[in-house]
Protein backbone atom coordinates (compact mmCIF):
# COMPACT_ATOMS: atom_id res chain seq x y z
CA UNK A 1 0.00 0.00 0.00
CA UNK A 2 1.11 3.65 -0.72
CA UNK A 3 1.51 5.84 2.01
CA UNK A 4 -0.75 8.80 1.89
CA UNK A 5 0.27 12.11 1.13
CA UNK A 6 1.01 15.39 3.65
CA UNK A 7 -0.50 19.06 1.71
CA UNK A 8 0.44 22.07 3.01
CA UNK A 9 -0.88 25.34 1.55
CA UNK A 10 0.86 28.96 1.99
CA UNK A 11 -1.18 31.84 2.53
CA UNK A 12 1.59 34.64 2.86
CA UNK A 13 -0.08 37.65 4.07
CA UNK A 14 -0.12 39.09 7.66
CA UNK A 15 -1.63 42.42 8.91
CA UNK A 16 2.28 43.24 10.41
CA UNK A 17 5.92 41.53 10.25
CA UNK A 18 6.83 40.16 13.30
CA UNK A 19 10.33 41.49 14.14
CA UNK A 20 11.60 37.86 14.97
CA UNK A 21 9.85 36.43 11.81
CA UNK A 22 11.35 34.59 8.99
CA UNK A 23 8.78 32.92 6.67
CA UNK A 24 7.55 33.80 3.91
CA UNK A 25 5.02 36.64 4.72
CA UNK A 26 3.56 40.18 3.26
CA UNK A 27 1.76 42.98 4.07
CA UNK A 28 -0.50 44.27 1.21
CA UNK A 29 -3.53 46.74 1.20
CA UNK A 30 -5.34 44.70 -1.03
CA UNK A 31 -5.67 41.47 -2.03
CA UNK A 32 -7.94 40.11 -4.98
CA UNK A 33 -9.28 36.42 -3.00
CA UNK A 34 -11.10 35.99 -6.15
CA UNK A 35 -7.49 35.25 -8.00
CA UNK A 36 -6.09 34.21 -5.12
CA UNK A 37 -8.76 31.21 -4.91
CA UNK A 38 -7.97 30.47 -8.84
CA UNK A 39 -4.22 30.16 -7.88
CA UNK A 40 -4.26 27.82 -5.52
CA UNK A 41 -6.44 25.32 -6.64
CA UNK A 42 -4.65 25.55 -9.83
CA UNK A 43 -1.49 24.68 -7.70
CA UNK A 44 -3.22 21.94 -6.29
CA UNK A 45 -4.61 20.54 -9.65
CA UNK A 46 -1.01 20.53 -10.95
CA UNK A 47 0.65 18.43 -7.87
CA UNK A 48 -2.38 16.06 -7.85
CA UNK A 49 -2.00 15.10 -11.73
CA UNK A 50 1.97 14.12 -10.75
CA UNK A 51 0.92 12.02 -7.68
CA UNK A 52 -2.30 10.03 -8.58
CA UNK A 53 -4.23 6.96 -6.02
CA UNK A 54 -2.15 8.71 -2.55
CA UNK A 55 -5.05 10.02 -0.20
CA UNK A 56 -4.45 12.86 1.71
CA UNK A 57 -3.87 12.17 5.57
CA UNK A 58 -3.74 15.68 6.33
CA UNK A 59 -3.71 19.35 4.99
CA UNK A 60 -1.65 21.90 7.08
CA UNK A 61 -2.83 26.05 5.89
CA UNK A 62 0.55 27.89 7.37
CA UNK A 63 1.54 31.45 6.75
CA UNK A 64 1.54 34.46 6.28
CA UNK A 65 -1.98 34.40 8.74
CA UNK A 66 -4.48 32.01 7.03
CA UNK A 67 -6.73 32.30 9.41
CA UNK A 68 -7.08 35.53 7.35
CA UNK A 69 -8.50 33.37 4.64
CA UNK A 70 -12.04 33.38 3.60
CA UNK A 71 -13.49 30.78 4.80
CA UNK A 72 -14.83 29.45 0.94
CA UNK A 73 -11.47 29.37 0.12
CA UNK A 74 -10.22 27.08 2.97
CA UNK A 75 -13.24 24.77 1.90
CA UNK A 76 -12.36 25.53 -1.74
CA UNK A 77 -9.43 23.79 -1.28
CA UNK A 78 -10.24 20.81 1.19
CA UNK A 79 -12.97 19.77 -1.31
CA UNK A 80 -10.60 20.39 -4.07
CA UNK A 81 -7.80 17.94 -2.44
CA UNK A 82 -10.88 15.47 -1.51
CA UNK A 83 -12.03 15.24 -5.26
CA UNK A 84 -7.96 14.75 -6.70
CA UNK A 85 -6.38 12.57 -3.82
CA UNK A 86 -9.37 11.63 -1.48
CA UNK A 87 -9.07 12.41 2.44
CA UNK A 88 -8.21 9.21 4.72
CA UNK A 89 -11.33 9.17 7.36
CA UNK A 90 -9.10 10.60 9.70
CA UNK A 91 -7.69 13.25 7.83
CA UNK A 92 -6.33 16.04 10.03
CA UNK A 93 -7.01 19.65 8.68
CA UNK A 94 -4.68 22.17 10.97
CA UNK A 95 -4.97 26.01 10.25
CA UNK A 96 -2.93 28.71 11.70
CA UNK A 97 -4.39 31.27 13.44
CA UNK A 98 -3.52 34.81 15.82
CA UNK A 99 -5.31 35.48 18.37
CA UNK A 100 -7.24 38.57 17.67
CA UNK A 101 -10.98 39.31 17.58
CA UNK A 102 -11.31 39.61 13.73
CA UNK A 103 -9.38 36.25 13.41
CA UNK A 104 -11.32 34.48 15.97
CA UNK A 105 -14.82 35.69 14.51
CA UNK A 106 -13.92 33.30 11.78
CA UNK A 107 -13.11 30.44 13.91
CA UNK A 108 -17.19 29.10 13.33
CA UNK A 109 -17.00 29.43 9.56
CA UNK A 110 -13.59 27.52 9.49
CA UNK A 111 -15.48 24.75 11.30
CA UNK A 112 -17.88 24.21 8.91
CA UNK A 113 -15.08 24.56 6.29
CA UNK A 114 -13.81 21.86 7.25
CA UNK A 115 -10.76 22.87 9.55
CA UNK A 116 -10.52 20.32 12.84
CA UNK A 117 -7.38 21.54 14.14
CA UNK A 118 -6.10 25.12 15.01
CA UNK A 119 -2.52 26.22 15.82
CA UNK A 120 -2.82 29.26 17.95
CA UNK A 121 0.50 32.15 17.64
CA UNK A 122 -0.33 33.12 21.33
CA UNK A 123 3.97 33.48 21.81
CA UNK A 124 2.96 34.80 25.28
CA UNK A 125 0.52 36.50 27.22
CA UNK A 126 2.74 39.02 29.12
CA UNK A 127 1.69 42.32 27.62
CA UNK A 128 5.67 43.57 27.62
CA UNK A 129 6.39 40.33 25.90
CA UNK A 130 3.66 40.74 23.19
CA UNK A 131 4.98 44.39 22.82
CA UNK A 132 8.72 43.04 22.50
CA UNK A 133 7.52 40.31 19.90
CA UNK A 134 5.53 42.86 17.97
CA UNK A 135 2.92 40.84 18.25
CA UNK A 136 -0.57 42.77 17.59
CA UNK A 137 -2.77 40.93 20.10
CA UNK A 138 -3.41 41.18 24.23
CA UNK A 139 -3.13 38.43 26.99
CA UNK A 140 -6.54 38.43 27.32
CA UNK A 141 -7.04 38.22 23.93
CA UNK A 142 -5.15 35.10 23.80
CA UNK A 143 -6.95 33.94 26.28
CA UNK A 144 -10.34 34.45 24.62
CA UNK A 145 -8.80 32.62 21.59
CA UNK A 146 -7.87 29.57 23.05
CA UNK A 147 -11.46 29.26 24.68
CA UNK A 148 -13.24 30.04 21.36
CA UNK A 149 -10.76 27.79 19.51
CA UNK A 150 -11.59 25.20 21.72
CA UNK A 151 -15.00 25.25 21.42
CA UNK A 152 -15.03 25.14 17.71
CA UNK A 153 -12.97 22.52 17.23
CA UNK A 154 -11.84 19.02 18.21
CA UNK A 155 -8.21 19.86 18.92
CA UNK A 156 -6.33 22.70 19.83
CA UNK A 157 -2.68 23.64 20.00
CA UNK A 158 -1.20 26.44 21.08
CA UNK A 159 2.65 28.66 20.76
CA UNK A 160 4.98 30.09 23.62
CA UNK A 161 8.24 31.44 23.03
CA UNK A 162 10.22 31.26 25.81
CA UNK A 163 14.06 31.50 26.85
CA UNK A 164 13.60 35.36 25.95
CA UNK A 165 15.73 38.93 27.07
CA UNK A 166 15.92 38.55 31.00
CA UNK A 167 13.35 36.01 31.30
CA UNK A 168 13.73 34.57 34.63
CA UNK A 169 12.58 30.69 35.33
CA UNK A 170 10.25 31.83 37.99
CA UNK A 171 8.38 33.99 35.55
CA UNK A 172 8.58 31.03 32.88
CA UNK A 173 7.24 28.48 34.70
CA UNK A 174 4.14 30.70 35.99
CA UNK A 175 3.23 31.38 32.51
CA UNK A 176 3.61 27.79 31.56
CA UNK A 177 1.58 26.65 34.39
CA UNK A 178 -0.82 29.24 33.00
CA UNK A 179 -0.91 27.88 29.83
CA UNK A 180 -1.49 24.12 30.75
CA UNK A 181 -3.81 24.80 32.89
CA UNK A 182 -6.17 24.96 29.34
CA UNK A 183 -5.64 21.51 28.78
CA UNK A 184 -5.01 21.76 25.32
CA UNK A 185 -4.31 18.48 23.82
CA UNK A 186 -0.43 19.91 22.19
CA UNK A 187 1.84 23.10 22.77
CA UNK A 188 4.45 24.04 20.81
CA UNK A 189 7.50 25.54 23.22
CA UNK A 190 10.05 27.30 21.29
CA UNK A 191 13.17 28.86 22.56
CA UNK A 192 13.77 32.47 21.16
CA UNK A 193 16.31 32.39 18.51
CA UNK A 194 17.75 35.33 16.39
CA UNK A 195 16.81 34.49 12.71
CA UNK A 196 19.21 36.10 10.41
CA UNK A 197 17.75 38.94 7.97
CA UNK A 198 15.09 40.02 11.20
CA UNK A 199 14.38 43.05 12.87
CA UNK A 200 15.86 41.11 16.10
CA UNK A 201 19.20 40.05 14.33
CA UNK A 202 19.86 43.90 13.42
CA UNK A 203 19.47 44.80 17.63
CA UNK A 204 21.18 41.58 18.62
CA UNK A 205 24.20 42.51 16.33
CA UNK A 206 24.09 45.92 17.94
CA UNK A 207 24.30 44.43 21.25
CA UNK A 208 20.52 45.96 22.18
CA UNK A 209 19.39 42.03 22.45
CA UNK A 210 20.68 39.47 24.56
CA UNK A 211 18.95 36.37 25.01
CA UNK A 212 19.84 33.70 27.68
CA UNK A 213 23.26 31.98 27.68
CA UNK A 214 23.37 27.99 27.13
CA UNK A 215 23.24 27.21 30.49
CA UNK A 216 20.09 29.67 31.23
CA UNK A 217 18.66 28.44 28.61
CA UNK A 218 19.20 24.89 29.24
CA UNK A 219 17.74 25.55 32.81
CA UNK A 220 14.43 26.77 31.29
CA UNK A 221 14.63 23.59 28.88
CA UNK A 222 14.68 21.15 31.73
CA UNK A 223 11.68 23.03 34.13
CA UNK A 224 9.57 22.90 30.69
CA UNK A 225 10.19 18.95 30.38
CA UNK A 226 9.01 18.25 33.70
CA UNK A 227 5.88 20.38 33.88
CA UNK A 228 5.02 19.22 30.67
CA UNK A 229 5.68 15.68 31.03
CA UNK A 230 3.66 16.22 34.77
CA UNK A 231 0.50 17.07 32.86
CA UNK A 232 0.59 15.01 30.36
CA UNK A 233 1.91 16.08 27.40
CA UNK A 234 5.74 15.06 27.25
CA UNK A 235 7.78 16.14 24.44
CA UNK A 236 7.80 14.14 21.47
CA UNK A 237 9.92 16.29 19.29
CA UNK A 238 12.91 19.00 20.36
CA UNK A 239 9.63 21.44 21.02
CA UNK A 240 6.43 20.72 20.48
CA UNK A 241 4.55 18.53 23.19
CA UNK A 242 1.21 16.30 23.32
CA UNK A 243 -0.88 14.28 24.88
CA UNK A 244 -0.64 10.76 23.46
CA UNK A 245 -2.26 10.45 20.30
CA UNK A 246 -2.63 14.04 19.56
CA UNK A 247 0.76 14.82 18.15
CA UNK A 248 0.23 16.86 14.87
CA UNK A 249 0.15 14.27 12.41
CA UNK A 250 1.30 16.53 9.58
CA UNK A 251 4.33 17.71 11.25
CA UNK A 252 5.28 13.82 11.99
CA UNK A 253 4.78 13.77 8.01
CA UNK A 254 8.13 15.73 8.07
CA UNK A 255 9.83 14.42 10.92
CA UNK A 256 8.92 11.03 9.49
CA UNK A 257 10.45 11.85 5.66
CA UNK A 258 7.40 11.42 4.17
CA UNK A 259 6.22 12.31 1.00
CA UNK A 260 4.35 16.36 1.06
CA UNK A 261 2.95 18.50 -1.74
CA UNK A 262 3.32 21.75 -1.52
CA UNK A 263 1.36 24.82 -3.05
CA UNK A 264 1.22 28.50 -2.95
CA UNK A 265 3.81 31.33 -2.18
CA UNK A 266 7.59 29.98 -1.37
CA UNK A 267 5.96 26.41 -0.44
CA UNK A 268 8.41 23.56 -0.45
CA UNK A 269 7.67 19.90 -1.24
CA UNK A 270 8.79 16.22 -1.12
CA UNK A 271 7.68 14.31 -3.41
CA UNK A 272 8.86 10.80 -5.23
CA UNK A 273 12.38 11.48 -4.51
CA UNK A 274 12.29 15.24 -5.75
CA UNK A 275 12.67 19.11 -4.15
CA UNK A 276 9.78 21.80 -5.11
CA UNK A 277 9.87 24.96 -4.32
CA UNK A 278 7.19 27.73 -5.20
CA UNK A 279 7.94 31.32 -6.04
CA UNK A 280 8.17 32.90 -3.28
CA UNK A 281 6.76 36.57 -4.00
CA UNK A 282 2.95 36.54 -4.26
CA UNK A 283 2.69 38.81 -6.96
CA UNK A 284 5.46 36.28 -8.62
CA UNK A 285 3.60 33.44 -7.54
CA UNK A 286 0.26 34.81 -9.22
CA UNK A 287 1.90 35.52 -12.08
CA UNK A 288 3.16 31.74 -12.95
CA UNK A 289 0.12 30.19 -11.78
CA UNK A 290 -1.34 32.35 -14.33
CA UNK A 291 1.17 31.91 -17.11
CA UNK A 292 2.30 27.61 -16.34
CA UNK A 293 -1.11 26.14 -14.49
CA UNK A 294 1.22 26.16 -11.04
CA UNK A 295 3.29 27.86 -8.98
CA UNK A 296 6.79 25.99 -9.64
CA UNK A 297 10.04 27.89 -9.21
CA UNK A 298 12.17 25.07 -9.25
CA UNK A 299 11.94 21.08 -9.22
CA UNK A 300 14.85 19.16 -8.58
CA UNK A 301 15.77 15.59 -7.90
CA UNK A 302 17.35 14.71 -4.94
CA UNK A 303 20.13 12.04 -4.33
CA UNK A 304 20.02 9.49 -2.16
CA UNK A 305 22.87 10.56 -0.28
CA UNK A 306 20.61 14.03 0.09
CA UNK A 307 17.24 12.27 1.38
CA UNK A 308 19.13 9.85 3.38
CA UNK A 309 20.84 13.21 5.06
CA UNK A 310 17.66 15.07 5.71
CA UNK A 311 15.81 11.88 6.58
CA UNK A 312 18.32 11.64 9.61
CA UNK A 313 18.20 15.36 10.16
CA UNK A 314 14.46 15.68 10.42
CA UNK A 315 14.14 12.43 12.28
CA UNK A 316 16.38 12.46 15.09
CA UNK A 317 14.60 15.46 16.25
CA UNK A 318 11.69 12.82 17.61
CA UNK A 319 11.92 11.37 20.80
CA UNK A 320 11.00 7.89 18.90
CA UNK A 321 13.96 8.68 16.67
CA UNK A 322 14.46 6.91 12.99
CA UNK A 323 13.94 3.85 11.56
CA UNK A 324 17.37 3.03 9.67
CA UNK A 325 15.95 0.42 7.65
CA UNK A 326 13.11 2.65 6.65
CA UNK A 327 15.76 5.54 5.38
CA UNK A 328 17.82 3.01 3.37
CA UNK A 329 14.47 1.89 1.48
CA UNK A 330 13.57 5.68 0.94
CA UNK A 331 17.29 6.26 -0.41
CA UNK A 332 18.48 3.59 -1.73
CA UNK A 333 21.39 3.33 0.55
CA UNK A 334 23.06 1.19 2.69
CA UNK A 335 23.03 2.96 6.42
CA UNK A 336 26.85 3.05 6.40
CA UNK A 337 26.56 5.53 3.81
CA UNK A 338 24.65 7.77 6.08
CA UNK A 339 25.14 6.56 9.64
CA UNK A 340 28.50 6.57 11.97
CA UNK A 341 28.00 3.57 13.57
CA UNK A 342 31.36 4.21 15.52
CA UNK A 343 29.92 7.38 16.49
CA UNK A 344 26.92 5.91 17.52
CA UNK A 345 28.73 3.02 20.43
CA UNK A 346 30.83 6.31 21.37
CA UNK A 347 27.43 8.84 22.06
CA UNK A 348 25.88 5.40 23.49
CA UNK A 349 28.67 5.00 25.78
CA UNK A 350 27.77 8.55 27.29
CA UNK A 351 24.21 8.02 27.15
CA UNK A 352 23.47 10.56 24.46
CA UNK A 353 21.48 8.20 22.09
CA UNK A 354 20.18 4.92 22.18
CA UNK A 355 20.83 2.39 19.02
CA UNK A 356 19.27 -1.05 19.39
CA UNK A 357 18.80 -2.92 15.85
CA UNK A 358 17.21 -0.33 13.37
CA UNK A 359 16.15 2.61 16.05
CA UNK A 360 18.38 5.54 16.49
CA UNK A 361 17.35 7.82 18.94
CA UNK A 362 19.04 10.75 20.77
CA UNK A 363 17.95 10.64 24.35
CA UNK A 364 16.56 13.18 27.17
CA UNK A 365 20.64 13.48 27.90
CA UNK A 366 21.58 14.59 24.30
CA UNK A 367 18.39 16.64 22.92
CA UNK A 368 20.19 19.72 24.29
CA UNK A 369 23.26 18.76 22.25
CA UNK A 370 21.37 18.04 19.46
CA UNK A 371 23.44 19.80 16.72
CA UNK A 372 26.83 18.02 17.92
CA UNK A 373 25.08 14.86 17.89
CA UNK A 374 23.71 15.67 14.62
CA UNK A 375 27.16 16.31 13.02
CA UNK A 376 29.03 13.15 14.52
CA UNK A 377 25.98 10.60 13.84
CA UNK A 378 24.95 11.72 10.18
CA UNK A 379 27.29 11.16 7.03
CA UNK A 380 26.64 13.87 4.44
CA UNK A 381 29.22 12.56 1.93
Amino acid sequence: MVDPLALYVHWPFCVSKCPYCDFNSHVRDRVDQAAWRAALLADLRHEAALLPGRGVSSIFFGGGTPSLMPSDTVAAVIAAADDAWGLTADCEITLEANPNSVEVANFAALARAGVNRVSIGVQSFDPYVLNFLGRAHSGDEARAAIAAAQAHFARVSFDLIYARPGQTLAAWEAELAEALAFGTGHLSLYQLTIEPGTRFATLAAKGDLVIPDGDAAADLFDATQAMTRAAGLPRYEVSNHARPGEESRHNLTYWRYGDYAGIGPGAHGRRLGQATERHKKPENFLSATDRNGHGLKAESDLPGQERATEAMLMGLRLTEGVDLARIEARSGLVRAAFFDAEAAVRLGAQGLVAHQGDRLRVTDDGILLLDSILSELVKTH
